[in-house]
């Protein structure tokens, strides 16, 4: 298996989740993008997953990605002082099974 991933994570302020939600239904895919979702892991915390051709393509989408966040940014809490409203991580993608 070829690819890379990233994998972010949100904390959405309270009675703000229907909002995050809206905005987030409006993204589209981007080049070089080949699957992505949302999944809520808590109460208000939610943690998107995409799959990339190649880290250059996550890194030719970021401008996209941190415009998209910007959308979004009201209504998030912010997780820590060092990390901001988001907590990012990004790798290759090891292995994979159906």
């Amino acid at each position: 298996m070829s690819g890379f991933s990233n994998v972010v994570r949100f904390v959405v302020k309270e009675g703000s989740e229907n909002d995050f939600l809206e905005v987030f239904k409006t993204f589209s895919k981007e080049e070089g993008e080949i699957y992505s979702f949302l999944v809520q892991t808590g109460d208000r915390e939610y943690v998107a997953v995409g799959t990339w051709e190649s880290e250059d393509a996550l890194v030719n989408a970021r401008p996209s990605l941190i415009g998209n966040l910007d959308k979004m940014r009201d209504f998030l809490e912010e997780i820590s002082p060092d990390l901001g409203v988001t907590d990012p991580r990004s790798g290759n993608i090891i292995m994979e099974w159906n």
